[in-house]
């Protein structure tokens, strides 16, 4: 599942704006959506929390990776903006899974 999303989430990030709908959401929104339910579907793969760790600072990375591939792509480029909602999305995610783990390990 979690390599579907990555794909998917790629892609939508890697096509020029072009072939794209036209009445999408707001673009900030769906990169703090799409990071954060990308980090949600990678956390479970970790084996500690240094792992997770270590899979949110993958996802930053990746982010970043798209981000500037963008330039690469008609009518896209790179956008602090869109790197901040990128890092949101997956801090948030992180801070879920935390309070999740937490909660769950309190007797």
């Amino acid at each position: 599942m979690f390599i579907a999303a990555a794909a998917l989430l790629s892609l939508g990030c890697l096509v020029p704006n072009r072939w794209l709908p036209a009445n999408l959401p707001n673009d900030k929104l769906m990169h703090f959506g799409g990071f954060g339910a990308l980090a949600l579907l990678a956390l479970p793969l970790a084996g500690s929390r240094f792992e997770g760790l270590c899979w949110l600072g993958g996802l930053l990375l990746a982010s970043w990776l798209i981000e500037c591939l963008q330039q690469l792509v008609p009518e896209r480029s790179f956008c602090w903006r869109d790197m901040a909602a990128n890092a949101a999305g997956i801090a948030c995610a992180g801070l879920l899974a935390l309070a999740y783990t937490t909660v769950r390990a309190t007797p």
